[in-house]
């Protein structure tokens, strides 16, 4: 079971019915003109582009945020990428954060993109990041693993509190997939934080994703199992046939 999944599956977000809402309501009254003429001679198709609106803009945020974490891997691993002009402010924010808090790529970066896994509780999912920072008392060095995050709308200071159970199921896994296939021991992982990535800003926010974040992750983790093992129907309880009642009226 992917971390991804869990969250997805088992994790209320109250937040996305509004903004379907706004997105729906923003695209009929900026197109009124056009919307207002289709009503009638085009309607059915009409409501189909609306109903598609949010879940463009949906699938768009998520393919610029895979395309972000793709250039973040990349940079980290000093590897060629391609150019992508919609990619490159979000780039700049990463090396900036790397600039300010004086990252060395060969000597503090520990992983990018590694996978981690936790056979025993069947879940696995991937960090986007670990690396030293010098965040301890008197600037001394501590092992952070971070995800980044992508947004066009949201400050850069936002974050989900579903974002700490998604950095502890990562934190207290059992092991970790290593480039030749081999499972190797997770690091102490000091902090956990959110890096939210804007396109003129940045914003390193630490995460409590802690042991009591984990025990939650469990919880939504099973919950998450039993959905997807139970079935999608179950038959209807007939009542009795008039047959049946009249044999035990007899009886």
């Amino acid at each position: 079971m992917s971390v991804t999944n869990v969250l997805g599956t088992a994790v209320a977000k109250p937040a996305v019915v509004p903004w379907a809402v706004k997105l729906t309501a923003e695209h009929c009254v900026d197109h009124r003109i056009e919307v207002a003429r289709r009503a009638t001679r085009d309607r059915d198709e009409l409501l189909r582009e609306i109903k598609r609106v949010h879940r463009d803009a949906r699938d768009r945020a998520a393919d610029l945020g895979t395309r972000v974490h793709v250039r973040a891997e990349k940079m980290a691993l000093r590897a060629p990428f391609a150019a992508d002009p919609e990619v490159d402010p979000y780039a700049r924010q990463l090396a900036v954060f790397w600039e300010r808090w004086g990252v060395d790529l060969d000597r503090d970066i520990v992983a990018a993109e590694i996978t981690f896994v936790h056979r025993r509780l069947g879940y696995a999912g991937t960090g986007d990041c670990m690396l030293w920072l010098p965040t301890g008392p008197r600037r001394r060095r501590e092992l952070w693993l971070i995800d980044y995050k992508t947004s066009a709308t949201r400050p850069a200071s936002s974050v989900y509190p579903e974002n700490s159970l998604q950095l502890a199921a990562l934190r207290y896994c059992e092991a970790v997939l290593l480039p030749d296939d081999t499972d190797g021991e997770v690091p102490h992982i000091e902090r956990t934080g959110v890096l939210n990535l804007r396109q003129r800003s940045h914003a390193l926010v630490p995460m409590p994703a802690d042991r009591a974040a984990h025990r939650a992750f469990r919880g939504a983790l099973e919950t998450t199992k039993w959905l997807h093992a139970g079935a999608s129907s179950y038959p209807a309880l007939l009542p009795p046939t008039a047959g049946a009642r009249s044999t035990r009226k007899a009886a």
